[in-house]
């Protein structure tokens, strides 16, 4: 089966979706979806927004909170370019119909909208939808996308790998570029070819590499893996940020406790009541994620308490409920009363910080191929993510790629004749437990070997394992017919070496980054760019 498009877009969150609402009016878009379109990483994010709407704040002051966040590590132009585009970006999603909270009184400059504070924030910034800000956000959009004539979307739909000229059928010009994705169209099982003049990964994070995690079963690292294998640089893949307060419940599959309850006054206790944020941050609570994660995970191993606390009793019930409904009845479900009971929480692996390199159109180092969101490595988050700026770069950065495919598309050349996907020398598996047992492996390792605490020696095990894991998958992933288990799990051993190799080329501590055999941070940063079929290497990126 074949398919020819203007673009596809592979992935339906809040980057992926913005891109396709800007090109519907012009051109013809697939949208590529492997579960349902609500499946991704947005429809998650509770929290909300960060954008400069209030009349005390400045543009200038979040700039300054990203850098002061990143740990030196940001691209400063990057946090510009983002944070100027806040406000529009915001605007838009109001004229689609978002429905953003609204403030209990007026307020200056025409915004009405309630706005709270989160860690590494020195203003009220963040507009949010109660904490369900990005299920408003993604429902909204997809109803936007529907409506859309020009825009065919199929779920259910995995894609493999980037059509590169290695894959077409006759010989390809010296200048490589990408024409296409190949599709496992899982309700057929079968293998589709999607060609395009331009591509679009919008596939989200990799956080499912980790035993623990606050992300979707299909944070996989999907669009990083077949960046990386079409030729695109990728950096500081070293960075994963670990939400300091998911819920920890043995019956709960992970849950995230936003961190604007922190910002609304929760505090953190030790079992005995005690606080301790006072010790390690003069922001205490507020301090920026990595923080905030390191202390719970140092309180947790010193006291050998399997989670701590998270306190907003002290608040009115009436406030709790009408600023955090979903997470009260959530927590109710398991017997936590959260207007009167304290939450027991963990860190879990939240947000990939690195990932495809980017320019300011998103362009990767493929000609035709675009990234953005999660999976993109755009200079905004630096060593560490500030809160609530993920969901702004989605939005910029998917209207970035979708105005630049706009502004060159009669320059680009059409795609290329792909070759069909060859599946005459395999055969179906008998032995799905491989897939399960390496999964779970993996997962594991990288929790225990590569997790919030880091050293030279846990480092170098984990690389060990990926090695070992890479070869039997890839002995797999030649035999066998694709499955979508299979795919994922390629992708993912995929970024644990990234990750991996990018940890053990940055020889300091720099935010989400803490190893203790270099606890200093040094004094010029560097980001950590891994080059595809060479070596890796550690420089500025131009």
């Amino acid at each position: 089966m074949r398919r020819t498009y203007d673009v596809v877009i592979v992935g339906t969150g809040a980057a992926g979706l913005t891109a396709a609402l800007h090109l519907a009016r012009h051109m013809r878009i697939a949208v590529i979806s492997k579960n349902e379109l609500d499946a991704g990483s947005t429809n998650w994010a509770q929290g909300g927004i960060a954008a400069v709407l209030e009349k005390t704040d400045t543009i200038q002051s979040h700039i300054d909170d990203t850098l002061i966040a990143g740990a030196g590590l940001c691209d400063e132009a990057a946090v510009r370019f983002v944070v100027e585009r806040g406000r529009e970006a915001i605007e838009e999603l109001i004229e689609f119909g978002v429905a953003f909270d609204k403030a209990d009184g007026s307020v200056e400059d025409g915004y009405d909208y309630h706005l709270t504070r989160e860690g590494g924030h020195s203003h009220r910034r963040i507009i949010h939808a109660a904490d369900a800000t990005g299920a408003a956000v993604q429902g909204t959009l997809i109803e936007r996308v529907m409506a859309e004539p020009n825009i065919d979307l199929f779920t259910d739909h995995m894609a493999i790998d980037v059509i590169t000229n290695r894959h077409l059928k006759s010989k390809a010009p010296y200048n490589d570029q990408a024409h296409g994705v190949y599709v496992l169209n899982r309700g057929k099982n079968r293998v589709e070819t999607f060609t395009a003049r331009a591509t679009i990964l919008a596939t989200g994070g990799s956080s499912r590499v980790y035993l623990y995690s606050s992300n979707p079963d299909g944070a996989t690292g999907d669009g990083i893996a077949m960046a990386w294998r079409a030729g695109c640089r990728v950096a500081n893949m070293e960075f994963n940020q670990f939400h300091p307060t998911c819920l920890y419940h043995p019956e709960a599959k992970t849950f995230l406790i936003t961190e604007a309850m922190r910002g609304e006054g929760a505090v953190l206790r030790n079992a005995d009541g005690s606080r301790f944020m006072p010790h390690y941050d003069p922001r205490e609570e507020l301090a920026p994620r990595d923080i905030v994660a390191r202390a719970i995970d140092s309180e947790m191993k010193r006291r050998g308490q399997p989670c701590v606390w998270l306190d907003i009793t002290h608040r009115e019930p009436d406030f709790i409920l009408s600023h955090f409904p979903t997470i009260y009845r959530h927590c109710r479900t398991f017997g936590i009363d959260i207007t009167k009971d304290r939450i027991p929480v963990v860190p879990a692996a939240h947000y990939t910080c690195g990932g495809v390199m980017v320019d300011f159109t998103a362009r990767t180092d493929l000609d035709q191929l675009y990234a953005v969101g999660e999976c993109a490595h755009t200079g905004l988050h630096g060593a560490n993510r500030m809160a609530s700026n993920s969901l702004l770069e989605c939005l910029v950065y998917g209207r970035a790629a979708a105005d630049d495919i706009l502004a060159r598309f009669d320059d680009l050349p059409p795609p290329g004749q792909a070759r069909d996907w060859d599946e005459s020398k395999v055969t179906d598996s008998d032995e799905e437990v491989v897939v399960t047992h390496n999964w779970a492996e993996l997962r594991r390792f990288m929790w225990d070997y590569v997790g919030i605490v880091r050293t030279d020696k846990r480092l170098s095990r984990a690389k060990r394992r990926v090695d070992l894991l890479q070869t039997e998958i890839q002995d797999y992933y030649g035999n066998f017919r694709v499955t979508a288990d299979l795919l994922e799990l390629r992708n993912l051993v995929t970024v644990a070496d990234l990750i991996v190799r990018s940890a053990m080329i940055r020889k300091e501590s720099r935010g989400l980054h803490f190893t203790a055999d270099y606890p200093e941070t040094m004094s010029h940063a560097v980001d950590s760019v891994l080059v595809p079929f060479g070596r890796a290497v550690s420089e500025r990126v131009a």
